[in-house]
């Protein structure tokens, strides 16, 4: 809150980049119910780090979790929410889109990269972060700020911002939960393993903070 209420007043708004996910899910109900009136809601644009290739009705959009969740239960100006248009059944289109989205919002040259105020993001059993796979093409893309992500264990394209976004914000928050995630967090905390194995390790925000919330279920293989 306190960090929202500080990028207003420097800047006039606070952007956030959601994540879909079961423990980002519990947070947005909690904002719901407790932050209601507290958070600058009519100055903050939302925006999502990554996508399932589906309609915002169906029941694997991210976007409709967090509707459901907080943002149909909170004052936000319906102009201050940027979903992905994931129904285009072109994917790379659906990229394309919400990249041209993100540089008029942020107003951005050719080569800029916008300067999100905090990125929440969460990680999966096998250490991917956003809609970046291990092994994936994504994980190496420089230029572009979003992409469709072809993920072949899962057979589908995801939409995901790319990790020059990512690394450009001013705080980065994972947010993991669960004896699942125990393992692969000692390898993405304490391992050697190159982080084209554990995405979640190539998450290093240049200039901004890295904020992990662990569960003790999650933390429980850390060495410390």
């Amino acid at each position: 809150m306190l960090a929202a209420n500080e990028a207003v007043s420097a800047r006039g708004r606070f952007t956030i980049a959601l994540s879909g996910g079961s423990t980002p899910k519990s947070l947005y109900n909690l904002l719901a119910t407790n932050a209601r009136t507290t958070l600058p809601w009519e100055h903050t644009l939302f925006f999502w780090g990554d996508e399932r290739h589906v309609p915002p009705t169906d029941p694997e959009s991210n976007y409709r979790m967090v509707d459901e969740a907080m943002l149909s239960k909170v004052p936000v100006p319906p102009a201050n929410v940027y979903r992905m248009p994931a129904e285009n059944p072109d994917a790379e289109a659906v990229a394309e889109t919400y990249e041209q989205t993100l540089r008029k919002v942020f107003q951005l040259g050719p080569n800029d990269v916008p300067q999100f105020d905090l990125i929440l993001l969460g990680m999966g059993p096998d250490g991917h972060t956003a809609s970046l796979f291990p092994g994936t093409a994504g994980l190496k893309e420089k230029s572009r700020l979003v992409i469709a992500n072809w993920v072949e264990k899962l057979k589908t394209y995801r939409l995901s911002f790319t990790l020059p976004v990512i690394n450009a914000a001013r705080s980065v928050a994972f947010l993991v939960s669960g004896t699942d995630k125990a393992p692969v967090l000692k390898a993405v905390l304490e391992g050697n393993d190159p982080g084209e194995l554990y995405p979640a390790k190539l998450v290093h925000p240049k200039d901004g903070k890295l904020i992990w919330f662990l569960d003790r279920a999650a933390a429980s293989a850390l060495s410390t």
